[in-house]
């Protein structure tokens, strides 16, 4: 996605949360290549979550909103890890709605946003 945030040079800068990662970088031929145009989310890398096609479009336009807020403003470490810190309490949000739920044939079961919801059969 294009930014209008100021560089002084390129080089990669990320934000990690335990859901959302954001680079400051293009992927070509599976590497990075800093840039000062193009950030790269990566949403739930470890298939922690189970996603809709609409849930995962709303992060999507969530981190657009995200990106547009901060256009002008100096890009670096600490603003993405703002929108990361951001993105993530967005995901648990969806989480705590129902919009997408824990992957629970993940390789290792991590309830960092919480315990999941188990619907009793009894009344």
């Amino acid at each position: 996605m294009p930014l209008r945030w100021s560089v002084s040079k390129t080089m990669l800068l990320k934000s990690t949360t335990r859901h959302i990662r954001i680079f400051s970088a293009e992927i070509k031929d599976n590497d990075f290549v800093p840039s000062d145009s193009v950030l790269t989310l990566d949403v739930d890398p470890d298939n922690e979550l189970i996603w809709s096609e609409e849930a995962l479009q709303k992060v999507y336009r969530q981190f657009d909103e995200l990106v547009e807020s901060n256009a002008g403003a100096e890009l670096t470490e600490h603003n993405l890890r703002r929108i990361g810190s951001d993105l993530e309490h967005f995901v648990r949000n969806l989480l705590q709605k129902g919009e997408v739920a824990y992957n629970l044939n993940c390789r290792v079961l991590n309830y960092s946003m919480g315990l999941p919801q188990v619907i009793s059969g009894e009344s």
